[in-house]
């Protein structure tokens, strides 16, 4: 299966709101056990533009997050998408709603720390 390049290359600024979206997905210790959150943040803001909440991680997960943040924010063509390379990432249903909405897939090649930004940035 084709993945993307790592178009962000560890560069963590945007220059303005809706240019460069994060998504990683995490475990949160609730009153219901734990759960899977996966998160869209947007890197200029650091806010959360859209999330989603399962106790499985399955590819719908990530999508509703996705949907969420773009039903919400009305992306221009062009913004920059960037996650690992998880099976929920790398679905075609996910990469072909990111190419719907006309932003560009990036995808980091085996370091961790470039999604744990997401987390670490939300969180903070």
């Amino acid at each position: 299966m084709p993945l993307a390049p790592n178009l962000l290359d560890r560069q963590f600024e945007a220059p303005a709101p809706n240019r460069t979206w994060l998504a990683d997905i995490t475990s949160v210790a609730t009153s219901e056990g734990w759960l899977y959150l996966a998160v869209v943040l947007d890197l200029f803001s650091r806010r959360v533009v859209g999330w989603s909440m399962s106790d499985t991680m399955p590819q719908e997960l990530t999508l509703a997050a996705l949907q969420m943040a773009i039903t919400n924010r009305r992306p221009a063509p062009g913004l920059l998408h960037h996650s690992d390379r998880g099976s929920q990432y790398a679905s075609h249903a996910y990469r072909q709603l990111l190419a719907d909405t006309g932003m560009l897939c990036s995808m980091s090649k085996g370091n961790c720390w470039d999604c744990e930004y997401t987390v670490a940035a939300w969180k903070a």
